[in-house]
C-alpha cells in the first residue's frame, strides 16, 4: 500500500538521514523541517482533506513525504503534489526527489527545477488549481511576496497557505499585507509555521484602500517630497 511506503519512507529519513547530504556539517538538521513540525503540516492538511498541493522548496524531502502521507490519507485517488525547487539537482544531487520515487510517488508527484517566481506563473497559465500550499524557499521578503502573490490565484478559495519560519521578519512581512489587504485569516498551527485561510470569495480591494503593513507604516505617513530620496 502506497500510504504505508510512505510512512515508513519518512520514518527512515527521520531515523537514518538522508543518503546523502551537500557539504555542510548538519545541513540535514539545519535545512530539514522538523519531525514533530511536518506532523503538524501534516495534520493541518488531513483536517483540510487536500488531495492537491504546491509545495515551493523541497531539499532532503521531509515535509514533501508528510505532505504525501496527508494527501495519500485524505483522496489517494486524486492525490498530486507539485513541488518546486531551482537547487534540488545542482546543489541537493536530487536526494529530495529520489526519496519521494523510492516511496513510489513518482506517479503522484511533479517536480520543477526552477525558480518559484517563474515555475508558479507557468502553473496558473495552465489553469492549474490547488487546494493547498506550503512554502519554505527563498525567505528574501520579495520573492516570499511574490510567492504569495501567485498562489493566491492558484490556490482555491478558502483554501490554505502554510508557510515555514513564520518568525522570520521577511516571511511574517510578507504574509502580513496579505492578511491585511486582501482578508486572508490565520489560523493557529505552531510557533514556526503559519496557516492562512484565503477568502470564500476573492477580491481585488480598490488602491485608495490600501493598509500599510509592519515596517512600512511610517512611509505611508511621511510622503516623499519632490525630490527626496526614498532609500
Amino acid at each position: 500500500m502506497l500510504l504505508r511506503r510512505v510512512q515508513a519512507a519518512r520514518a527512515r529519513l527521520q531515523n537514518e538521514g538522508p543518503a546523502r547530504t551537500r557539504a555542510v556539517e548538519g545541513d540535514f538538521e539545519r535545512v530539514s523541517l522538523p519531525w514533530q513540525e511536518c506532523n503538524a503540516l501534516r495534520d493541518a492538511l488531513m483536517v483540510e482533506k487536500a488531495s492537491v498541493v504546491i509545495e515551493v522548496g523541497l531539499a532532503y524531502g521531509s515535509s514533501a513525504l508528510a505532505i504525501a502521507e496527508a494527501i495519500l490519507s485524505t483522496n489517494a485517488e486524486s492525490a498530486y503534489h507539485v513541488v518546486i525547487d531551482p537547487f534540488q539537482e545542482s546543489e541537493y544531487l536530487n536526494v529530495g526527489w529520489e526519496a519521494l520515487c523510492a516511496a513510489g510517488l513518482d506517479t503522484h508527484a511533479r517536480l520543477m527545477l526552477e525558480a518559484s517566481s517563474s515555475a508558479l506563473p507557468k502553473l496558473l497559465a495552465d489553469g492549474f488549481t490547488a487546494d493547498a500550499a506550503f512554502v519554505d524557499g527563498s525567505h528574501r521578503f520579495h520573492e516570499v511576496f511574490v510567492d504569495l502573490y501567485f498562489l493566491r490565484k492558484l490556490v482555491r478559495p478558502a483554501g490554505l497557505v502554510i508557510l515555514d519560519d513564520v518568525g522570520w521578519p521577511s516571511v511574517a512581512t510578507a504574509a502580513r499585507y496579505y492578511e491585511l489587504n486582501l482578508g486572508w485569516r490565520r489560523l493557529e498551527l505552531t510557533e514556526r509555521l503559519g496557516a492562512w485561510r484565503l477568502p470564500r470569495i476573492p477580491f481585488e480591494p480598490a488602491f485608495t484602500d490600501f493598509k500599510p503593513f509592519d515596517g512600512v507604516a511610517h512611509l505611508a505617513a511621511q510622503p516623499c517630497r519632490p525630490g527626496q530620496a526614498t532609500s
